[in-house]
């Protein structure tokens, strides 16, 4: 198995005003996407990969300045999701700060940075710009759509939405809608980073400055909902950062556990390179999906609209954020409708982050699985 190498990342201006749920619409959007592998002559074969919450378009390979794609083990020459087969894509959604038109970029009625005026975004709205990328593409019809956590959503919504223009759907740790305790994560991770006094109601950026504060509780919060009990006690169990014989500290201002040095050291991170605006945009579009709403609460109902295309559902045992019982519910939704679907309960111990993990057993069964979208 080898990887797709260098890549250049590719932008497209899609230039009609880009309709929103909201009835809003975004004015001349761009969006930035990569490609791998080769289209074939019927333009049978393209993937697209959905990302989630904070991935982009980069998917897999390294571009110039040596950054790997997120998921890299699962996309390349011989990998599950074999790019010597297939034309895969990844594309980056609007409102997102990693090139595609977001909340730095200008807002064309004033001329300045878009801020919190950015429309509010859904995961159906993504779909629809992936789906003006596909034309500008000259792809009719994807033989799949693949996508984890809030990337499965945008899966399934591409199954409910353009059901005609994908044959097979892949939705990987991810739900039919957010439960209330998971609106909740998203409320207390969105109030850090309006209450920080840089956040200057989301107009920051004339002001020289970066809600960093907010964006480092963001994320704190955020990661401890990706990974699971078992995972964090294996990786740092009750460990001290001076050693087990160390005098206490005594100060509740100090770093005293391995496990909040590590959680300060990614919200370190996140803070230097995602934008607030994004966040709360993004999250909010998370909190936004629920196909059954429109059928009355009914999920069977909704998935109607996917009968004939072929799904692969996977959950992992750990992931409370996502619960494998929130995955049977899309399954039996599906069933219900006689519509094909492969589902599979891996257990693991690391949570949410699973799904982006190299595990021999998940592996297989999406290789196995793409197998039979190749024939």
């Amino acid at each position: 198995m080898g990887s797709v190498g260098s890549v250049t990342p590719q932008r497209v201006r899609l230039e009609a005003p880009l309709p929103l749920q909201s009835g809003a619409a975004l004015p001349g959007c761009e969006l930035v996407y990569e490609t791998y592998g080769t289209l074939n002559a019927a333009r049978s074969n393209a993937v697209l990969v959905c990302h989630a919450l904070n991935a982009s378009h980069h998917v897999a390979g390294t571009v110039p300045d040596g950054s790997l794609g997120w998921w890299d083990n699962l996309v390349g020459p011989g990998k599950p999701l074999d790019t010597d087969r297939f034309f895969v894509i990844g594309v980056n959604n609007p409102g997102s700060c990693f090139g595609s038109t977001g909340p730095m970029h200008a807002n064309p009625a004033t001329g300045r940075p878009w801020g919190s005026d950015f429309p509010v975004v859904t995961v159906e709205d993504w779909v629809d710009a992936q789906a003006r990328l596909l034309d500008h593409l000259g792809i009719a019809q994807l033989a799949a759509v693949l996508g984890g956590s809030l990337g499965g959503m945008q899966a399934l919504a591409w199954a409910l939405r353009h059901p005609a223009r994908v044959r097979a759907v892949a939705a990987i740790a991810t739900a039919p809608n957010l439960s209330a305790q998971n609106i909740a994560f998203n409320e207390v991770a969105r109030r850090a980073i309006i209450t920080d006094p840089d956040f200057h109601g989301g107009h920051f950026y004339a002001h020289g400055v970066v809600p960093q504060r907010g964006l480092r509780v963001a994320r704190m919060l955020g990661h401890i909902t990706y990974l699971s009990d078992d995972s964090m006690e294996a990786r740092f169990g009750r460990r001290l950062q001076r050693g087990e014989h160390a005098a206490l500290a005594y100060s509740t201002l100090d770093i005293e556990f391995a496990v909040e040095s590590y959680l300060r050291h990614q919200g370190d991170k996140f803070s230097g390179y995602f934008d607030a605006n994004t966040y709360l945009l993004i999250t909010r579009a998370l909190d936004y999906f629920d196909p059954a709403r429109a059928h009355g609460g009914n999920l069977a109902k909704a998935f109607a609209a996917a009968r004939g295309l072929h799904f692969l559902v996977v959950s992992f045992t750990t992931d409370w954020r996502f619960a494998p019982a929130r995955s049977r519910e899309i399954v039996k939704a599906l069933v219900d409708n006689d519509i094909a679907v492969n589902y599979a309960e891996i257990d693991a111990p690391h949570g949410h982050d699973a799904f982006l993990l190299d595990d021999r057993r998940y592996h297989a069964l999406v290789r196995a699985w793409f197998e039979k979208v190749a024939t």
